[in-house]
């Protein structure tokens, strides 16, 4: 999901006019904040355990050795990622020795690999110096816009592994309110606090027998990267170890000193931002530990966030079934933009400025959305961007399924204020290519597509909807699930008719 909003601080009682603005500049993302409500006390909420840069859950530093490649992350059923990365912070610049060892469990014969390289779609951004394969170097390939294309030697057989290297260096571009290029909001690059790494390293796209390698162009709003599950390990130093700043990234921290070793499991991407202006506050669901990240000035909504993604993880454990990592971090983003990662994801900025101390507002239940995809996107995965109602539909009920358990008083609140007042319409089912812009797009993925879960619950009752989606998550987690997977799944679980249903709100049947 992607939220955008208009800079500035807002007062509460000027939220109407706000809005009026915010349709009129927003590019991209799921909403934005509407009318002014009736706030009502924030009810009692997970109390965390404070920290800062240093502080709880951050670990000291000590001298350690280059590091060697875990040998705990080499499940060949997955494809694993070892990047080896220098990060000059002051010169926005990042080293990278990165391998990919690859299983081709496509089926097929494969002639080429296709990776996504979405630095390249900035100028001068991407420098690929060495690549090779099984220690050989790469006779033929071509990079051409985020698309390379590496020629193999010889054909990778069905159930074969082989191992690409890469060394490429990254010099970021600034962080601007809209890309040149994309025409978008974007939130890889620097801007004067922060440095964000995102979808910043070469990945091998997913592949369908019959079809071919899965890589969409671009688009000015929605996503349109398909990830396969993998295995990361990425260990970071810095140019000037004593000048790092604080970094939040999506792996967990198993050493430290001048390198830094983050290792993630069965995750879809691998994201990091760094700033020597971070505060971080913590607290624990069980085993997992619950980050959250903020810049200067901003702790009160940095703990609503915190509060409001451990209840989160609380619920959908509940709902659906086993957040999927050790950590999950919530990382306050110096622009205006927000978008989910694995174990992580971003807010905008001024979604801190306009919280208000209650959670009947944009900063939570955003914060409880993007807290979904660790479900909805990271544990089941699907083609972002001809079948993006798949992940965001479940995750905008998601939040209604939060505040259920938060306060079932305030749903009406949530329909009203977060899905209703955008009056949606719209089949759920478009891709991104023809969504006519980014608010009728958001009407009816997101909005819309909450309306048909929430009809598809009370048809079937509450007993099988969330039978349905504990099968849904176990059976397809790891997997990139279509729509034919989830009705598919889903008639198991009810002999009620809903296909009048599915009429109101999809314009394919199923």
């Amino acid at each position: 999901m992607r939220e955008i909003v208009f800079a500035g601080k807002i007062q509460r009682m000027k939220r109407i006019i706000v809005f009026a603005i915010l349709l009129l500049t927003l590019l991209s993302g799921c909403s934005s904040p509407a009318p002014g409500e009736t706030p009502t006390p924030a009810p009692d909420l997970p109390s965390p355990t404070e920290g800062s840069a240093g502080g709880d859950g951050i670990p000291a530093r000590t001298a350690t050795p280059v590091p060697a490649p875990s040998p705990t992350l080499v499940p060949l059923e997955r494809a694993q990622y070892t990047l080896t990365v220098t990060l000059d912070y002051a010169r926005k610049f990042v080293d990278v020795e990165q391998t990919i060892r690859y299983p081709n469990h496509s089926g097929e014969a494969l002639n080429d690999l296709v990776l996504a390289v979405e630095p390249n779609l900035w100028v001068n951004c991407f420098s690929l110096s060495e690549l090779e394969i099984d220690d050989t170097p790469v006779g033929a390939y071509t990079l051409d816009s985020q698309r390379l294309t590496v020629d193999l030697p010889q054909p990778l057989p069905a159930g074969a592994t082989l191992t690409l290297a890469l060394k490429y260096s990254l010099s970021l571009p600034e962080i601007a309110p809209t890309d040149p290029n994309l025409q978008r909001p974007r939130i890889f690059g620097y801007s004067t606090r922060q440095i964000n790494l995102t979808n910043w390293y070469p990945f091998i796209v997913p592949y369908e027998a019959g079809a071919g390698w899965i890589l969409h162009d671009p688009w000015y709003y929605g996503e349109h990267l398909v990830y396969e599950a993998a295995d990361y390990e990425v260990n970071l130093r810095f140019a000037d170890p004593d000048s790092a700043p604080v970094v939040a990234a999506s792996g967990f921290v198993e050493s430290s000193g001048e390198w830094t070793r983050y290792t993630l499991e069965k995750g879809r991407t691998f994201a990091l931002s760094a700033s020597p202006e971070f505060q971080v506050v913590s607290g624990t669901v069980g085993e997992v530990t619950v980050f959250s990240y903020y810049l200067p000035l901003n702790e009160k909504p940095a703990r609503a966030v915190l509060q409001a993604s451990i209840r989160a993880v609380q619920a959908y454990e509940r709902a659906f079934g086993a957040y999927p990592h050790k950590t999950l971090s919530a990382v306050q983003g110096d622009f205006n933009d927000g978008m989910e990662y694995s174990a992580f994801y971003f807010l905008p900025r001024d979604f801190y400025n306009l919280y208000d101390g209650t959670p009947q507002n944009y900063l939570t239940f955003v914060a409880v959305h993007e807290t979904s995809h660790q479900w909805w996107f990271e544990q089941v995965a699907n083609d972002q961007a001809l079948e993006p109602w798949l992940d965001e539909s479940l995750a905008t009920y998601s939040e209604h399924i939060f505040y259920e358990e938060l306060d079932p008083a305030l749903i009406p609140w949530w329909w009203a204020y977060r899905v209703d007042f955008y009056q949606p319409e719209g089949w759920v089912d478009i891709p991104v290519y023809e969504g006519g812009g980014f608010r009728p797009y958001t009407d009816a993925v997101y909005l819309r597509g909450a309306h048909f879960l929430e009809d598809l619950r009370q048809r079937i009752g509450d007993e099988a909807f969330f039978a349905f989606l504990q099968d849904y998550l176990s059976r397809e987690s790891g997997r990139i699930a279509t729509p034919d997977d989830f009705f598919r799944i889903l008639r198991q679980h009810t002999d009620a008719d809903f296909s009048d249903i599915v009429g109101t709100y999809f314009q394919t049947p199923h």
